[in-house]
């Protein structure tokens, strides 16, 4: 089943919208830790019209409020602003029928220049239906319970030969607010780009950087790049590499192009297919995830890589083993915190194999694995989301389906796990 089909699938199983009454819900769970799980929002209402079915993660501002996408039917924009300790939640922007504007937001929006939010929808906008790059103008004044006043202004439209069907890819900013991110098809060979956004004068010019070919080169980028701090930009590719079981890459600017290196192709015994991006540490670390391979039924992975003597070491850091309660399967890549913690999410495994959130801790040369939520119906569950910390150590993401909404199966939920 290719990626368009299993969200079309999934989306006729969540048939209808939820409503734009959202229940604000507290579930506990048992966490390790001490960690403390609870659903934030609830989108639920099956067949009235409102947000449901959160694929991405969730962004966080300066002021602590948080801003996501949803992606059935068509897709919003939202935000759950921080109020007295309690969470008020506004409809930014609903995707139109007729999708000119672009339809199924898959990754998060980001926080650009102003307040100005950033994403990409993986169809709509017309033509070849092969997505956009949009921006999101908040109001001139801002008010704690204002619902409406963004205006979207579509940037960039696909059109096959200049990539096609962004995915999970953040998008990502330069120090002169270029915009840089991927899509998984189009391009010279079909397998996916790289492309750049720059601004002038009210209008943005795409240019694409590199289109893969599918082979040692690697090809379908899920996820986003990221930068380092000479400015080259790092990524995974989900298929293609050495052994056709997915890269990490990195392009560098040369003369007037740029220029690709495979740093690291994946093994079966490793980790293969590996969806989620990259995050970089202050020592140069790169650190990611597979979706596959590793122990047993392949269950994917959590990988470092270091730089060393003008080369890379690839190093496994934990091979997931869903036998126990542990996770199986990260879609998205992990985040780190102050004290060089690892977390991330999975979308199986954990006590009733609907997925977890988990943490790695590095002490004494090594890491420990330890669950520190494992889905459950009510609970939400199919957690798409790449983790978010706030200043406070709090974790934010999101689950695809479940809760206490109706939905068939639950419309998904914006969790935080506190310490």
């Amino acid at each position: 089943m290719t990626r368009s089909e299993k969200w079309i699938s999934m989306l006729a199983r969540l048939a209808g919208m939820a409503s734009l009454l959202i229940l604000l819900v507290t579930a506990g769970a048992t966490p390790a830790r001490s960690q403390t799980y609870s659903v934030i929002l609830t989108f639920f209402g099956e067949g009235t019209g409102a947000p449901q079915t959160p694929l991405a993660g969730v962004t966080i501002d300066p002021a602590g409020n948080l801003y996501g996408t949803t992606a059935g039917l068509f897709g919003t924009v939202y935000e759950l602003r921080d109020h007295h300790s309690s969470w008020i939640f506004n409809l930014l922007d609903a995707m139109p029928v007729g999708g000119q504007y672009g339809l199924l937001p898959d990754s998060r929006p980001v926080r650009g220049p102003n307040g100005v939010l950033y994403s990409t929808t993986y169809e709509g906008g017309g033509g070849c239906d092969c997505g956009v790059v949009f921006q999101l103008q908040p109001p001139p004044t801002a008010s704690a319970t204002a619902l409406s006043g963004w205006t979207e202004t579509v940037i960039h439209t696909f059109g096959v030969g200049d990539g096609a069907y962004p995915g999970y890819a953040d998008l990502v900013f330069d120090r002169e607010g270029n915009i840089y991110g991927t899509t998984t098809e189009g391009g010279e060979f079909g397998n996916g780009v790289v492309f750049e956004l720059t601004p002038s004068h009210g209008a943005w010019t795409e240019s694409v950087l590199y289109s893969f070919s599918g082979g040692a080169d690697g090809g379908i980028p899920e996820a986003g790049v990221i930068f380092d701090s000479a400015g080259n930009l790092y990524g995974t590719t989900k298929i293609g590499g050495q052994h056709d079981l997915g890269a990490v890459f990195e392009l560098r600017p040369s003369g007037s192009g740029w220029t690709e290196t495979v740093l690291h192709s994946f093994q079966s015994s490793e980790g293969t297919t590996p969806i989620g991006g990259l995050i970089l540490d202050a020592a140069g670390n790169l650190y990611g995830t597979t979706y596959d391979g590793g122990l047993g039924d392949y269950d994917g992975s959590v990988f470092e890589l270091s730089p060393s003597n003008g080369g890379w070491t690839f190093s496994v850091l934990h091979l997931f083993d869903p036998t126990g309660s542990e996770g199986a399967e990260p879609v998205v890549g992990v985040t780190m915190d102050a004290a060089g913690n690892l977390y991330g999410t999975t979308i199986g495994g954990g006590s009733f194999d609907l997925g977890t959130v988990y943490e790695l801790v590095y002490d004494g040369g090594a890491w420990t694995y330890q669950t520190l939520h494992s889905f459950f119906s009510t609970t939400g569950y199919n957690p798409f989301s790449v983790v978010t910390l706030d200043s406070q150590g709090n974790l934010y993401g999101t689950a695809a389906d479940g809760g206490r909404g109706d939905c068939n199966t639950g419309c998904g939920v914006v969790w935080e796990i506190t310490p």
